[in-house]
């Protein structure tokens, strides 16, 4: 059997590509702990500048694995221990994905469900093709959502919205997805190519910056104005002391573009 997930590096992208066609990618425990490992590999890399997570064969990843689920709760093993059990491996990947401190691109191509819907936002930015789908049905297997739907979908889409697509599991197209602002662009066509041009300028811009301002973003969910600009002074000093600052401002000086080294 191949490996259930690929990690390739190249030109500062780190791409980890889910590789289970044969079960459209769910995240069962192998699955999960591969993304999980694969990202912690990515994290250690010199040479990585941004993170790309996408599936393989038309699927990103139909959520978890139901089937395996309803093996586990017809065994002996107690209810609760099945259940942490499941929370462990399934959220494993997502956890990692949404702590990795550079920036996250997600590529859906196909499908993006229950599981795989909050691995897909659980990036900084989404990508998706025409042909992508998403929902956070976990009620049609009868069950409440998980994985970190009730952290991720309101802050994409706000709380009444978040409820309307879990209570009605409604499964979104691709234009529907943008409109509501979970994917960020829909390509049309020419997928592959479109998404790799989208990336490009974040593998090649200011590394330190940019991840300086993910940080910043994310931790002003949960503080004031006068908090977040503090923050903000604060960080900037080890940004203006990077060689990508003194790059980016002698290049303004001369007239011409930057050549940043994410450093």
């Amino acid at each position: 059997m191949s490996d259930p997930v690929r990690l390739d590096i190249e030109n500062g992208v780190a791409t980890v590509t889910l590789n289970s066609p044969e079960n459209r990618n769910a995240l069962n425990p192998t699955m999960s702990g591969a993304i999980a490992d694969a990202v912690a590999e990515a994290e250690a890399a010199d040479d990585v500048r941004c993170l790309v997570v996408t599936g393989t064969e038309g699927t990103f990843c139909a959520g978890g694995d139901v089937e395996g689920m309803a093996e586990r709760l017809e065994g002996s093993t107690p209810l609760h221990e099945t259940v942490e059990e499941i929370r462990l491996e399934t959220s494993r990947a997502i956890e990692r994905v949404a702590a990795f401190h550079l920036p996250t691109i997600a590529k859906v191509d196909g499908v993006a469900y229950g599981a795989g819907a909050n691995l897909a936002i659980a990036t900084d930015i989404t990508l998706a093709s025409a042909d992508a789908k998403i929902s956070f049905g976990f009620r049609q297997v009868g069950l409440a959502v998980d994985t970190g739907t009730s952290y991720l979908l309101p802050r994409q889409v706000g709380t009444s919205r978040a409820k309307e697509l879990v209570l009605t599991g409604e499964l979104l197209d691709a234009e529907a997805a943008e409109d509501l602002g979970l994917f960020n662009e829909v390509f049309e066509e020419n997928f592959e190519e479109r998404a790799a041009e989208f990336v490009e300028p974040i593998a090649n811009g200011p590394t330190v910056a940019l991840r300086t301002s993910k940080q910043l973003i994310d931790q002003g969910f949960d503080t004031t104005l006068p908090d977040a600009i503090a923050n903000e002074a604060a960080a900037q000093a080890s940004v203006l002391a990077s060689r990508d600052h003194e790059e980016g401002a002698r290049a303004f000086k001369e007239g011409r573009a930057p050549e940043f080294e994410g450093r």
